[in-house]
């Protein structure tokens, strides 16, 4: 198979791409809403990259990864590198002022959206939605518990 036959032959992965970049992006939108450091545009690219990553790692496989008929590629070994990455990034989020932390729910929300990225990518639609789903509801309703001080807030926490 060449590489031409897996692009023009397959829109689906024309779709995830599109379909990760929206997740990314109401990601996000939540996030650039209560003025995190990290908005709309670095959700959106984190979450695309990852499907683009996670895509190339699948269908290299069928391009590349075998030999007499026997596949030697792992396909989502690419994928995995991703994690590393996102460690990175999340981490260039994170500040400490005294004893405050500040950026650990942005630096988790990165590490999210790489998942969902890489969801997207290997064409996991349904737990991703549902994945995107339950991470905003609750999301919400922390934000509730927590401003109506129903539990106490944690010093290293942000909202």
């Amino acid at each position: 198979m060449e590489i031409e036959g897996i692009l023009l032959g397959n829109p689906e992965i024309y779709f995830r791409i599109f379909f990760s970049a929206c997740i990314g992006f109401i990601i996000g939108m939540e996030r650039g809403a209560k003025n995190k450091p990290a908005g709309i545009k670095t959700y959106m690219v984190v979450s695309t990259a990852c499907t683009l990553i996670t895509l190339i790692s699948i269908y290299s496989v069928e391009l590349y990864g075998s030999v007499s008929g026997e596949t030697v590629m792992d396909p989502m070994r690419l994928a995995a590198q991703i994690v590393t990455g996102l460690g990175f990034l999340g981490a260039g989020l994170i500040l400490k002022e005294g004893l405050h932390v500040k950026g650990l729910t942005s630096a988790a929300m990165i590490l999210f959206a790489g998942g969902v990225g890489i969801g997207v990518g290997a064409g996991f639609y349904g737990l991703v939605v549902f994945s995107v789903a339950i991470v905003m509801l609750l999301s919400k309703v922390g934000n509730y518990v927590e401003t109506r001080h129903l539990v106490p807030k944690q010093k290293d926490e942000e909202h």
